[in-house]
């Protein structure tokens, strides 16, 4: 019950493809569609190939550590441009977990693409064509390329970390640069109910009272900064999953959400600031405890700026009681407490130093940081009416500047 709306749309979107594809077919008389097919993946294969021959032949490398599960994993890319197309090496990275955060080596391949396409050639459609002069190769046994019988359940973890590695590599390539690290990866606990999955309950209630649910809310953190604008806040990219309203959780299970909003101050600083991640606090209805699967990144290594831009935010997980909780793993929200996550903010890009101080001032009205936060990171000073103080923001910028020879 849980897809049913989901299936009835797959089968709206059939039917009218279908008619649309019929009637686009009887136009223009053709009987199939293997010819203009052809066109289409010949079409974007070349246009791909254009992109990728206006950028700079060479091999460029990254490198990022992420928490992993029971210990950090190092993600190493060499990214190599040629005139056919574009490789990118994983040799270095971690070997596989014993844990299920794991990739496939096609997982591995989808997500590297997708980070080449979007910075590349975004414009090109996406098929065959314009993703074959992609290609990925990653060291058997590594976590970008497990093979049976290694766990790959939370594959998304260590997945939707690709484009940023992918667009370190790429950062040296294009001019004006690429987007600033983000959340990437999501923050979607699985929340369960019932006297059988919680380790936790009050001495006078009864186990076997305790309602029994299943469900999964999908959230992330801050995107990175970009270079020519800020990041956007509390935005899933790259898997793109929108987040789901609390109204409708709370309807669907015997859940409260105490709190969601962004989280101040959580964007990295920058010309261009890192989108804000987001603060939010949940518990069981009335008194019952809560079962929660967690599996959240960037809790000990956030988001990194790029071009003089500051880091963003590191994710915290924490109950509300004040108790520190493990960011991985399934673990109990114990009655009359709530967990709160405070998700990553994306990384800043370019200097801080040079964001126009009207922006930053704005940033301090909308409550998106403070007036310490623009006075220690942006060298801005507002005063109590919340205006720019011009004499001493030319002061403090002069004085962090870097001395000319």
């Amino acid at each position: 019950m849980q897809v049913e709306g989901d299936i009835y749309a797959c089968a709206a979107c059939n039917d009218e493809g279908s008619r649309r594809l019929t009637e686009m077919m009887d136009e223009f008389e053709i009987t199939n569609l293997d010819r203009l097919g052809d066109t289409i993946i010949d079409a974007s294969r070349e246009a791909t190939l254009e992109r990728i021959r206006g950028l700079p032949s060479g091999t460029y490398r990254n490198s990022l550590i992420m928490d992993g599960y029971d210990k950090p994993l190092t993600l190493n890319a060499a990214l190599t441009i040629f005139g056919d197309g574009i490789h990118v090496d994983y040799a270095g990275t971690s070997a596989a977990s014993a844990y299920g955060i794991n990739v496939v080596l096609n997982y591995c391949l989808a997500y590297t693409a997708f980070g080449v396409k979007c910075l590349v050639a975004p414009d090109v459609p996406n098929n065959a064509g314009s993703l074959e002069p992609i290609t990925v190769s990653a060291p058997e046994g590594c976590v970008l390329n497990a093979k049976r019988p290694w766990p790959v359940a939370a594959r998304h973890t260590v997945g939707q970390m690709l484009p940023d590695i992918v667009a370190g590599c790429l950062q040296q390539a294009i001019a004006g640069g690429v987007p600033a690290e983000g959340a990437s990866s999501l923050w979607n606990p699985q929340i369960f109910g019932g006297g059988s999955l919680v380790d936790e309950v009050e001495e006078t209630t009864d186990a076997n009272t305790l309602p029994e649910f299943s469900t999964v809310i999908f959230h992330c953190g801050g995107a990175g900064a970009r270079p020519q604008k800020d990041g956007l806040s509390a935005t899933a990219f790259p898997s793109g999953v929108r987040t789901i309203p609390v109204e409708a959780t709370e309807s669907v299970a015997p859940v409260v959400f105490y709190r969601r909003e962004f989280r101040d101050g959580s964007g990295g600083p920058g010309q261009f600031r890192g989108g804000l991640g987001q603060v939010i606090e949940l518990g069981g209805a009335g008194a019952n405890p809560l079962a929660l699967l967690c599996n959240f990144e960037r809790v000990r290594h956030p988001p990194r700026g790029r071009s003089g831009g500051g880091v963003g935010a590191a994710g915290v997980v924490t109950l509300r009681s004040g108790r520190p909780i493990r960011p991985k793993g399934r673990q109990t929200v114990p009655p009359r407490d709530a967990i709160c996550l405070q998700l990553p903010g994306g990384g800043g890009f370019g200097d801080p130093l040079n964001r126009d101080p009207a922006r930053v001032r704005d940033d301090v009205l909308d409550g998106l940081i403070t007036a310490e936060d623009a006075r220690r990171d942006y060298g801005v000073a507002i005063d109590a009416e919340g205006e720019i103080d011009l004499a001493e923001t030319k002061r403090l910028r002069a004085s962090r500047k870097p001395a000319t020879a």
